[in-house]
């Protein structure tokens, strides 16, 4: 999935970006005033910049790494500075005392390899969504925030497999649509 997403070209990525956007406009969630979290792109994931032209109802935040391998999140507008984290991904120069806790936000847009229907999310492998997102319990999957997938339409994988440490996905969307899971 890796090398797939990396062989497409800048226009394919960008189109992709502009259908992620128009989907994820049919959720309430992100129509209204709240915290949403996105991600910066790398290694050829969906951009999200789309979401933020024109300036959304909600405040954009952007994951930040903690000592304790859990993600803060950090309320974040074009032109911000940024410095890369451990990993070489660009996160918000912001004290820790400014981000906000998991529980926070509204609805968070995660970044993937691959994904199926049912909602199971194969990450890149650091475990750290599933362990800030782990309060998400079966018993209280109706609380917030909303966990919404962003992919490509060929990272769907029917036969992926859930272990019982991963949190699942409310909505994956695609630059082929909207998918509700579960």
């Amino acid at each position: 999935m890796r090398a797939a997403r990396l062989a497409l070209s800048a226009s394919q990525r960008l189109a992709a970006a502009d259908a992620v956007a128009l989907h994820l406009s049919k959720l309430e969630v992100l129509r209204r005033p709240g915290h949403v979290a996105g991600y910066w792109a790398m290694g050829g994931e969906v951009p999200l910049h789309a979401l933020l032209v024109p300036p959304p109802p909600f405040v954009y935040c952007l994951p930040a790494l903690s000592e304790k391998r859990v993600l803060r999140f950090a309320p974040w507008r074009p032109g911000d500075p940024l410095v890369q984290n451990r990993l070489g991904i660009p996160e918000p120069d912001l004290a820790v005392a400014s981000m906000l806790a998991p529980q926070d936000l509204d609805a968070v847009l995660l970044p993937l390899l691959a994904f199926n229907r049912n909602g199971t999310r194969l990450g890149m492998g650091g475990g750290f969504y599933d362990r800030s997102f782990a309060f998400l319990s079966v018993e209280t999957r109706a609380a917030k925030p909303l966990l919404i997938g962003v992919a490509y339409a060929f990272q769907e994988q029917a036969a992926l497999q859930a272990e019982p440490w991963d949190v699942g996905l409310d909505y994956v969307a695609t630059d082929a649509g909207l998918i509700r899971c579960r």
